[in-house]
């Protein structure tokens, strides 16, 4: 096994991901900006969910989120041409893990996946081969790495599927209501329309995304199935891209395929003129790297999208454990809500106005999300810091278009509230 995971394969994946990886953040980064996006989520609004404990990471004033952006885009593109590669993928780490946990009101699946992979990006010799730091004599040539580095690309992205298949396995996926809902509420054309109403389809789409997050990655370990597999990855990703619109994370995904394939295939595909070379000896730096940071890296991964099993309820009503999970996509939610303050001194009584410091978005979310209507009640605390109030919720929600039940306890004083980030939170209720 030490022998297999450390034996030295051709550094062509690495090098293609990187191109692609590179193309892609700027992509991302650069669209923000051009789809008023960044506008949306980061100017407009007057308050921002960060990540509870993160409450200090702002949006920058005035036009500043604009020029983050262009920043990282531009950092896509030196990643992508592997120059000044070290610094630049430490630098855009960190400025996308800015983005990611400045705020909630636009969470998705690949923001996470972007953070791990830049995050793994960083400590691998991704520069080392067809990069400006050869070129111009800044970095030194490697033509192999160990095969322990697709091995880590394979393991965590059989992370996301299997998490993402088992998320599936629930009642209102099985039986088509949540993939009819979706499906439905991504066109206006009536073939469309028509055809994502028809229950076989609707049940088709539902038990292939369970099937498809199963199996992919086993069938593209082995060699009989790996074609197969891949182009059944192009119709899915592909399916997902234009249908409902969801940025890179499709080509993203594809992506991955690299590590899956024999190096040498990749190299005779991006690199024919790359000559073939001896097998390095095993590193013991690459070695130390890969059992105390890799190991515990991916150990964590298989960790935290357990952690709502040990939350008492259901995270589909919940949402307690619903991050870092690969749960996206997963259900349809619709609430309602209302604040009342009441002075304690005076006895008064006044519904307050959340829609006032919150853009549409926020608004529509935040009737469904009990770590926000916590955050929310901070900030009326902090808005009514000179009186001693109480703040007091009416507020219902509804899973998939089924019948309202009620989230918060309406007698509970959510001034008095406090977060629990690892158990259950007292006051939001409980239904069987």
């Amino acid at each position: 096994m030490n022998r297999y995971v450390f034996r030295e394969i051709d550094i062509a994946p690495l090098i293609v991901f990187r191109i692609f990886f590179g193309f892609l953040i700027a992509c991302e980064s650069f669209g923000a900006i051009a789809t008023g996006w960044v506008k949306q989520v980061f100017i407009v609004p007057k308050f921002t969910f960060s990540f509870i404990g993160l409450d200090w990471l702002q949006p920058l004033s005035g036009n500043g989120m604009y020029y983050y952006f262009i920043t990282m885009g531009f950092a896509g593109i030196l990643i992508m041409l592997g120059l000044r590669y070290t610094i630049v993928m430490i630098s855009f780490t960190i400025m996308w893990a800015g983005v990611y946990f400045m705020q909630k009101s636009s969470y998705n699946n690949h923001y996470y996946l972007v953070l791990l992979i830049s995050f793994i990006m960083v400590f691998l010799p991704a520069n080392r081969y067809k990069s400006l730091d050869i070129k111009l004599g800044l970095q030194s040539k490697k033509e192999t790495m160990p095969y322990w580095v697709s091995l880590i690309f394979i393991i965590q992205i059989a992370i996301v599927y299997s998490y993402a298949a088992l998320a599936k396995i629930y009642p209102d996926w099985l039986d088509g209501t949540f993939t009819k809902n979706l499906l439905q509420g991504t066109t206006t054309r009536p073939f469309f329309l028509q055809l994502f109403s028809k229950k076989w389809f609707y049940l088709f789409i539902a038990y292939a995304g369970i099937f498809y997050d199963l199996v992919i990655v086993p069938f593209l370990l082995c060699k009989k199935t790996r074609t197969i597999a891949l182009i059944a990855s192009l119709f899915f990703h592909l399916f997902n891209a234009f249908v409902l619109q969801i940025g890179i994370f499709p080509f993203f995904a594809l992506s991955f395929a690299l590590f899956f394939y024999d190096s040498n295939s990749i190299k005779n595909i991006f690199f024919k003129k790359k000559k073939s070379i001896k097998p390095l000896h095993e590193d013991l730096k690459q070695k130390k790297l890969l059992f105390y940071l890799f190991i515990p890296f991916l150990i964590l991964q298989l960790s935290l999208p357990l952690r709502h099993y040990f939350i008492k309820g259901d995270v589909l009503w919940t949402e307690e454990g619903h991050r870092l999970s690969w749960r996206m996509m997963l259900r349809e939610r619709r609430g309602f809500i209302s604040f009342v303050i009441v002075d304690n001194n005076t006895k008064q009584r006044t519904v307050y106005n959340y829609h006032k410091n919150l853009s549409p978005k926020q608004a529509y979310q935040l009737p469904t999300k009990p770590d926000f209507i916590w955050q929310y009640c901070q900030k009326i605390k902090e808005e009514f810091k000179d009186k001693d109030i109480s703040i007091y919720i009416n507020c219902s929600n509804a899973i998939n278009r089924k019948p309202y039940q009620t989230l918060i306890n309406p007698k509970y004083d959510m001034a008095k509230a406090k977060w629990n980030y690892f158990f259950h939170n007292e006051w939001i209720i409980l239904h069987n």
